[in-house]
């Protein structure tokens, strides 16, 4: 058995942390619309054609941001393929994954969902093939009132009143040498920068996100940042980041210590971010969103990722395992620990493409990923603080030491909760919830996936290997808490104070 000390303090507060954290991401790609969210002929189709029992699943992990239509599937996109009388829309080549785009689901389709689903939509404009024109065309309308060219499209394929999208982002992933249109950073700058004039000068309020590095093992990592926002800053209130992480050395102990990558990724952006800020003697920093993460190293090559023009083709069809999920977790409570910066996060992506959510026919399965974002989604509410791990490390080759347990929390209120990662693949840790300047009075919820072996994974014939069960191995002494961790655990649960 190992001791650890979790040290926290009210008063050393972070920020609130801002629900679009708890973001996911919807692209055009593999089966993620067609036979994911939107499958008219599936038994479980509803009045729209979206699938009841994925629906019902995703209202469970209460996604906020939504991004759309990608990826790596924008940068060849033409918005108006996708709207107007389905009939009438053309069936069209995805140089992104080789895939057959029908149309037959685009802004409209996305606009009911994300009312249906009660998501803020996040919009990301073509800057690949696409020019600032048809970004501000298609600000105008999702955005504008009727007597224009555009919204009075809008009103004439059926709705009247404006979609009122605050949330776009300017391209995607242009630094990385596989996108569409990709160009060098000062160039993307430019285009970028007149997007944002445009769109600003037709809809001030609307709030945006320009390209940041996609990849940290990029040569132009950090310097492409810097040049962006150099351009930029005054013009965008976010840069995003990327992430996917893997266990491509089949070495879980290494793999578990993932997260020190993720402190320092988003760290390094921020501190360009700082930097740029101070430079320009600005009175706002650019804040973060990273607005694609997830564990995706399995399904990266071949016909993983290569459609063959099919329609709704297999693609990046990951099968998650218990590690994984415990890689989710240390995403999220990255997020958590620095909710000054990151303010928004998507996960990528929501059902079959690198997903929480299988299906196959009329069958469905959540996947070991799907509980820990559950878990924390519903204690998400407050402010995230500081918090100190007192106990024993674990060794990574690659990412250095890393705390034994893997920690955030935040409070609302007089409810403390806390996000816990075992890392240890064979010890038990009990963990003391010490919080200065208060008392623990009593345990509220608890909540824990574990399991004692890393490649667990749910399939359709047993679904039940990896999930979350309820979890009471909490005592109190002094004030105090102490919550038994398993090897290979992620807990999740609410304490209540006295301040």
């Amino acid at each position: 058995m190992q001791n650890t000390t979790l040290h926290i303090h009210p008063s050393f507060a972070i920020s609130p942390v801002d629900e679009r954290v708890f973001g996911g991401f919807l692209e055009h790609l593999g089966r993620a619309v067609y036979q994911g969210v939107y499958e008219p002929d599936s038994p479980h189709a509803d009045e729209q054609g979206c699938r009841t029992d994925v629906l019902e699943a995703l209202r469970r992990l209460k996604f906020t941001a939504m991004r759309y239509p990608g990826g790596n599937f924008v940068s060849g996109y033409d918005w108006v393929d996708g709207v107007g009388p389905r009939d009438e829309r053309p069936t069209k080549v995805d140089l992104a994954w080789q895939s057959l785009e029908p149309n037959q689901f685009g802004t409209n389709e996305f606009m009911d969902l994300c009312r249906k689903m009660d998501w803020t939509p996040m919009m990301a404009v073509n800057l690949g093939t696409g020019t600032p024109a048809e970004a501000r065309n298609w600000l105008e309308y999702c955005n504008g009132k009727a007597g224009s060219y555009w919204a009075d499209k809008r009103v004439e394929h059926g709705y009247a009143d404006p979609h009122d999208i605050r949330l776009w982002c300017l391209g995607n992933e242009m630094d990385g040498p596989w996108q569409i249109g990709h160009v060098p950073a000062q160039e993307y700058a430019i285009r970028a920068q007149q997007t944002a004039r445009l769109m600003k000068m037709f809809d001030p309020s609307v709030e945006l996100v320009a390209c940041g590095s996609c990849a940290t093992t990029l040569p132009s990592y950090l310097e492409w940042d810097r040049t962006v926002l150099e351009y930029l800053h005054k013009d965008v209130e976010y840069i995003s980041l990327h992430s996917y992480v893997g266990n491509e050395k089949d070495d879980t102990e290494d793999y578990l210590c993932v997260g020190n990558a993720i402190d320092k990724q988003i760290e390094e952006l921020d501190s360009v971010c700082s930097y740029v800020a101070a430079r320009k003697r600005a009175k706002r920093k650019v804040k973060l969103s990273f607005d694609e993460w997830n564990v995706w190293y399995r399904a990266r090559t071949g016909d993983h990722v290569d459609g063959h023009n099919k329609l709704a083709p297999h693609l990046l069809e990951e099968v998650y395992n218990l590690e994984d999920a415990l890689v989710v977790a240390q995403f999220l409570n990255s997020f958590i620990r620095h909710a000054d910066s990151v303010k928004i996060a998507n996960l990528a992506q929501i059902v079959n493409v690198i997903a929480p959510i299988l299906t196959l026919g009329d069958k469905m399965i959540l996947q070991s990923i799907f509980y820990p974002i559950e878990m924390m989604a519903k204690r998400r509410e407050g402010i995230a603080l500081q918090t100190r791990i007192e106990g024993p490390k674990v060794h990574s080759k690659t990412h250095g030491d890393a705390a034994g347990v893997d920690a955030s929390a935040i409070l609302n209120g007089k409810n403390l909760s806390v996000f816990l990662v075992n890392r240890s693949l064979d010890k038990e840790v009990d963990v003391l919830v010490d919080v200065a300047g208060g008392k623990v009075v009593k345990r509220i919820d608890g909540e824990i996936v574990t399991g004692s072996d890393p490649k667990a994974a749910n399939g359709f014939e047993d679904q039940s290997l990896v999930v979350s069960n309820c979890y009471d191995e909490i005592c109190f002494t002094e004030g105090r808490a102490v919550i038994n961790l398993p090897p290979l655990s992620f807990f999740a649960g609410t304490l209540e104070l006295s301040l």
